[in-house]
């Protein structure tokens, strides 16, 4: 059969933007090319300013991932000045990261990816009182009832009535490749329903400690906010009770309905299990929601994991790290070739491609904004997989038992969490262990001001004179997509150089010299396997890419109050 091209751009249910080229023969993936088609050169912006005022800056990177980008760079910053952090200021940010992490899971699930597994239409034949036995066998989930369901149904029905599907236009509803029946169905949209007020309860963490979200108040040094049980203005009693409660409440959700749902789905969907599979090294540098260096002692150590031997881990080294420019539109000094580390980085665009409109970016050598990290050489997958395989590798005894037995119940290997299927149920599995800890971290923090132990902030080096001429630092943090870290040079007090090695960096990177394929790339067509039976309708694709949960650097809007268009830019 003859060679047909394919382009899906936007890639949809994302944040940023996402162009995917594809070669397909016989229904299956040949050739494949994801490509970034957006520049915010937030790197050049942070050159010459103050270190302490970085994270403000960084912290915009992205409007989704709550805070991550202000805690690496300030942990970047704090890494150069050796800046101790009070313990109270550390448990604080721990749990801003714990909780945003859980959150940006479960939204990834439910308002991100689950429509790839769900037909909304389909729910509409849905009998509430078998979806309510079929739920309620599942968990007991309060909520889980005939009436609720019934409600739901009735509510998606006037909306299919009135003659459109509110926020659930624009799928590729009645795709034979939808497998649930229509209880399950039925099912994933209440719970979809609930997840939106949900997340809105419990991410007011952010703003009992930051102040607001998104892009909370944080500190190079510490935290913004301050502890005292007599004060109404600050972290006291009344705020505690109302934090616990969240804790409580992220807990319940993830265990009672996002969990259980992500397992009901798997088992109609286990050959996915085998499609999607990706570069077989996998990077963590920790749990999620820390950083190494400076996390808590007892935490997970930092190392590299292959699918070809899930129970050997290669320890991490940071020197090992390079950016590759080979298909992007940069340009280094030293030509296309060499890569650079982070600490010798350079972000100077050149664009070099097609004028729009055009047809297909990968017929240029470069076609894509994304740069191409590699360790050791090696293209490195990073996310909940990631994290999960590395601590399994190190016998994390929760990981273990929590992961064999959800593997076990699917019939599947861990090497399999290399997968579209598995990287959606590591999210899931990650959520709960997270739920737990959080807990634990949130006991430690309540004990400590028991103890006195309420100070936030450590003014010891704040002001510039205290600093050493030359310093350079590196904050790393393992976000809900994987491993970001931010590395900071410091001369004469101000910024000289700045570089940040985002998850979907790693992940949605281009060729390197090498030729080899990012993994994104590679999940498509890495073995020729991949299916795709409808272009016209791509849902294989979609599920594949959304597993990944994709966050291509968030793009900045002008407009005015009234809605009109104030300029438009074209980067050449």
């Amino acid at each position: 059969m003859a060679t047909q091209r394919i382009v899906i751009d936007p890639i949809t249910r994302i944040e940023g933007h996402l162009r995917i080229e594809l070669e397909t023969n016989g229904g299956r993936i040949s050739n494949a090319w994801a490509c970034t088609t957006q520049f915010r050169g937030i790197e050049k912006i942070l050159q010459g300013r103050d270190p302490r005022d970085a994270w403000a800056l960084a912290q915009r990177i992205c409007g989704v991932c709550t805070g991550v980008h202000a805690i690496a760079s300030i942990r970047a910053v704090e890494d150069a000045l050796k800046y101790p952090v009070p313990r109270a200021a550390e448990l604080i940010r721990s749990l801003m990261m714990q909780m945003g992490t859980i959150q940006d899971h479960v939204i990834h699930f439910y308002h991100l990816h689950a429509m790839d597994w769900v037909d909304v239409v389909s729910a509409l034949k849905a009998d509430p009182v078998k979806t309510a036995r079929l739920a309620e066998s599942i968990s007991d989930w309060p909520a889980n009832s005939v009436a609720h369901f019934s409600a739901v149904r009735k509510k998606l029905q006037d909306s299919v009535s009135g003659g459109q599907l509110s926020i659930f236009s624009n799928g590729y509803w009645g795709h034979p490749d939808y497998r649930l029946p229509p209880e399950a169905n039925l099912m994933a949209v209440t719970h979809y329903l609930e997840a939106l007020e949900w997340q809105r309860d419990v991410i007011r963490m952010q703003t009992i400690f930051g102040g607001k979200n998104p892009h909370p108040n944080f500190l190079v040094g510490g935290m913004a906010c301050s502890i005292n049980m007599d004060n109404q203005l600050t972290i006291n009693q009344v705020s505690l009770a109302q934090l616990e409660g969240m804790v409580q409440r992220a807990r319940d959700f993830v265990e009672k309905v996002y969990y259980p749902d992500v397992m009901a789905i798997a088992s109609f969907y286990k050959e996915y299990a085998d499609i999607g599979i990706s570069s077989p090294n996998l990077m963590a540098v920790g749990e999620a929601g820390y950083s190494c260096p400076g996390a808590p002692a007892g935490l997970l150590k930092p190392g590299i994991v292959s699918t070809d031997d899930v129970t050997k881990l290669q320890p991490f080294d940071l020197r090992n790290i390079s950016e590759f420019i080979t298909s992007s539109w940069y340009t280094y000094p030293d030509g296309d070739k060499a890569g650079r580390h982070p600490w010798n980085g350079d972000t100077t665009p050149r664009y070099t491609g097609p004028e729009p409109p055009y047809h297909h970016l990968s017929d240029n050598q470069k076609y894509t904004w994304c740069k191409a990290p590699r360790y050791e050489g090696k293209a490195i997958q990073v996310g909940p997989n990631a994290r999960l395989l590395t601590a399994h590798a190190q016998g994390h005894i929760a990981t273990v038992t929590l992961l064999n037995d959800a593997l076990n119940k699917l019939g599947l290997k861990p090497s399999q969490i290399n997968s579209t299927l598995g990287r959606t149920l590591a999210r899931a599995l990650e959520s709960q262990l997270l739920s737990r800890s959080m807990m634990e971290t949130f006991e430690k923090f309540v004990e400590g001001i028991k103890a006195g132990d309420v100070s936030t902030f450590n003014p010891v080096l704040w002001e510039p004179a205290t600093w050493p001429k030359d310093a350079q630092g590196v904050g790393f943090v393992e976000a809900a997509r994987g491993t970001l870290s931010h590395w900071v040079q410091i001369v004469d007090h101000k910024i000289v150089r700045y570089e940040c090695v985002v998850p979907s960096t790693w992940n949605s990177s281009g060729r390197d010299p090498q030729g080899q394929m990012g993994p994104y790339e590679h999940a498509l067509a890495g073995n020729g396997l991949h299916p795709l039976r409808d272009p016209q309708r791509p849902l294989e694709v979609l599920r594949t890419i959304h597993s990944f949960d994709p966050c291509q650097s968030c793009a900045v809007h002008m407009t005015d109050l009234c809605g009109t268009p104030l300029r438009e830019v074209m980067v050449r």
